[in-house]
């Protein structure tokens, strides 16, 4: 039976697809700066042009159908009149000054590997599959883990900085390092931290670490330098959880570019920004999508 919980996300506006076209009041905007977008109106000539619309209503449901750790479970997300939305296009990046949204897809102390299903319709959170088992880790992840929505690794596009690998054609992943466990599908206001980046198989898979606005530390940390001395040994935890997860299953170990340690939160910002950009083309269709849902 479904169960319909409501989870507070902030308004903001969210660029994405629809079936028709809108125009916004020129007085309205993405916020953030470049990190979204800004237009009054924007017509494609395609089925579903691009356009901007907003989540007025702070509070977005969370609806769950199917039962946990079954090939059928889903969580939607429902805006406040009740309509799916994606948690990927719709829920808005940035709240300004330095604050973003985090989509928990696993929460800490838990092993389902859980994540949006970016080739589905309205882009809901499943448990991943292999060979059409349900996927697990090995073990716990020890911090809660998800998406920052409107960002995507482009897998067209190589990073010089990190041994030219290409984008693994995600949403950007997110380590909250905060103490409380937070439930699947759950909205935080987030602030960056550092970054990690990932080399899996290849393929570039940044893991941006961050903490929960509302944590009783998060006033103590505003750069990787404050993790290292507020959360001791965290990032290298971090670091070789990731490395190390496919091993048990006889895998190679993960690598890590940018000499094996984590970046700054400059430069985590540098990657959230241009992961939006590529996030805001790919819904433009100005990149192929291939199978991605783009509404």
């Amino acid at each position: 039976m479904a169960a319909t919980r409501v989870i507070t996300a902030a308004s903001a506006t969210s660029c994405f697809l629809a079936k028709r076209a809108f125009v916004l009041p020129a007085k309205r905007s993405c916020g953030g700066g470049a990190l979204c977008f800004n237009r009054r109106a924007l017509v494609l000539k395609s089925k579903r042009p691009f356009s901007c619309s907003a989540i007025y209503n702070p509070q977005v449901k969370v609806k769950e159908e199917g039962q946990p750790e079954t090939l059928d479970y889903r969580v939607f997300f429902l805006d406040g009149s009740g309509k799916k939305v994606s948690p990927w296009h719709d829920i808005p990046l940035t709240l300004g000054d330095g604050v973003y949204n985090f989509i928990v897809e696993i929460p800490k102390e838990s092993k389902a590997k859980m994540e949006v299903a970016t080739d589905e319709d309205f882009t809901p959170i499943k448990q991943d599959t292999k060979k059409g088992k349900l996927r697990y880790y090995p073990y716990n992840i020890n911090w809660n883990y998800g998406l920052l929505p409107q960002t995507w690794e482009d897998p067209s596009q190589a990073n010089a900085e990190v041994e030219g690998a290409f984008g693994d054609n995600d949403p950007v992943d997110v380590v909250e390092i905060g103490e409380t466990q937070r439930k699947i599908g759950e909205v935080l206001k987030i602030k960056p931290l550092a970054a990690l980046a990932m080399i899996d198989e290849g393929e570039l898979d940044w893991k941006i670490v961050a903490i929960s606005l509302d944590d009783p530390k998060a006033h103590l940390v505003n750069d990787v330098d404050d993790v290292e001395k507020h959360f001791p040994g965290t990032l290298t935890a971090i670091r070789d959880w990731f490395r190390d997860y496919k091993i048990p299953d006889g895998k190679p170990a993960n690598r890590f570019g940018l000499g094996d340690k984590p970046a700054n939160k400059d430069y985590a910002l540098k990657i959230i920004h241009e992961t939006n950009e590529s996030w805001a083309k790919l819904v433009k269709r100005s990149v192929d999508a291939g199978d991605l849902s783009l509404f």
